[in-house]
C-alpha cells in the first residue's frame, strides 16, 4: 500500500471517525464528526468525499447511515502518526528522557475539557515513570504541540502513558489551504 498523504484536517476527521466508530461499532453521522472536530457538517461532507475517493471511508446509505472507516483508514493513520517520531522530546520531572520514542499522542478526549487526558504511545522503557510524576511531551514535529501533565496511569505492556493535561500549548494553526 502506498503511503497516503493526509492533510491535518483530514487526519483529524479520520481520527474522530475511527474513535467514534470504535465506541459505537455502527455508521457515524457527519454531524457527530463535525461536533468532535469543531467544524460544520458541510465541511465534513466535503472532506468525506475526498476521504471516500482515497478509499479510507465508506458511506453507508439509509436512515441509520453515515460513514465507516475502512481498514485502510487505520493503516493510513498509523503511517501518518509521526513522520519522524524520534524528534518528539519527552521530559520526566524536568529531565529529558533518552532512548524513548514518542510514536503517537492521542488526544481523543480533548473535546471533554473536564477529562483532559492524553495518551502517549512510546517505544522504549517507561519503567522509571510513575503515577503523578510530571511529564512534558513535545514540541511535536507537525503542530509544535507541547503537553505538560501528570501521569494518571500507564500501560506497561503497550508502553502507553496516560497524562492528565495541565497545560497544552500549540502555536496558532496556519489556515489550511
Amino acid at each position: 500500500m502506498s503511503s497516503i498523504e493526509l492533510t491535518p484536517s483530514q487526519k483529524k476527521i479520520l481520527r474522530a471517525l475511527t474513535n467514534l466508530h470504535k465506541e459505537s461499532e455502527s455508521a457515524i453521522k457527519g454531524e457527530d464528526i463535525a461536533e468532535q472536530v469543531d467544524r460544520n457538517p458541510g465541511t465534513i461532507r466535503n472532506q468525506m468525499q475526498s476521504l471516500k475517493a482515497l478509499q479510507l471511508v465508506e458511506g453507508v446509505p439509509g436512515p441509520k447511515g453515515g460513514y465507516k472507516p475502512t481498514a485502510a483508514a487505520y493503516e493510513a493513520l498509523e503511517i501518518q502518526q509521526m513522520d519522524d517520531p524520534a524528534s518528539v522530546p519527552l521530559e520526566h520531572e524536568g529531565t529529558a528522557v533518552e532512548g524513548v520514542i514518542v510514536e503517537e499522542i492521542d488526544l481523543s478526549s480533548v473535546h471533554h475539557p473536564e477529562l483532559c487526558r492524553a495518551e502517549i504511545h512510546m517505544q522504549g522503557s517507561i519503567g522509571e515513570i510513575h503515577e503523578d510524576d510530571s511529564v512534558t511531551v513535545g514540541p511535536t514535529p507537525l503542530s509544535k504541540l507541547v503537553i505538560k501533565g501528570r501521569v494518571d496511569g500507564k500501560d506497561d505492556t503497550n508502553n502507553i502513558l496516560i497524562l492528565r493535561i495541565d497545560d497544552m500549548v500549540a502555536p496558532a494553526e496556519e489556515p489550511a489551504h
